[in-house]
């Protein structure tokens, strides 16, 4: 596997959003993927667009595996593509806002993301977790109608299922606050 492949696919980004962010073509980026060492403007660009330095970006044909590191980038306060975790916590924290209208608990905070301009992979996994655990709540909420056990169970079904929602936000807004990453996360993203 190329190391660009290999970042690429820790930083969660596909080729395309790849070629979108730094602006070298989809065809070229398959290139290097494919063995080719990246050189000059494209070796720059790609390193600049990944946060990392040009060497980590180079196939070494005596360590097929590389130890590969990705920088955080630094936050540069006015800059649109920074990472500004303060409006990362306020993306996550938009979803409590509608725990109890499911659509709404996905759609805000994706509006927000592309208003505050925060497309990284913290706020894609915020969406993706809200996106499953509407489909499991609903999922959860029919299976006990189905069941038959009572109105009371009902209600407290959709009690529970609210409050775990509520309980994920706050524990990953706790975790974005010290660690400046999710707790709760999926292996996989949707958006």
């Amino acid at each position: 596997m190329s190391r660009l492949k290999q970042i690429r696919e820790l930083q969660n980004l596909t080729q395309e959003e790849l070629s979108e962010k730094s602006g070298i073509s989809v065809r070229t980026i398959q290139r290097i993927e494919s063995g080719i060492n990246p050189k000059g403007h494209t070796l720059k660009t790609l390193s600049k667009a990944l946060e990392i330095k040009e060497k980590e970006l180079l196939n070494d044909p005596i360590n097929p595996e590389p130890n590969i590191t990705v920088e955080e980038p630094a936050q540069t306060p006015g800059k649109n593509d920074s990472t500004d975790y303060s409006k990362i916590k306020l993306i996550n924290f938009s979803s409590i806002l509608f725990v109890v209208l499911p659509p709404l608990n996905i759609l805000a905070p994706l509006i927000l993301s592309q208003v505050l301009k925060q497309r990284n992979p913290i706020t894609k996994q915020i969406i993706t977790l809200q996106i499953f655990w509407t489909v499991l709540a609903l999922i959860i909420f029919m299976l006990g109608i189905f069941l038959k056990l009572g109105r009371s169970f009902t209600i407290v079904l959709i009690i529970l299922i609210v409050l775990s929602n509520i309980f994920l936000i706050l524990r990953n807004a706790a975790e974005i606050d010290r660690n400046h990453k999710l707790r709760y996360k999926l292996n996989f993203n949707i958006i």
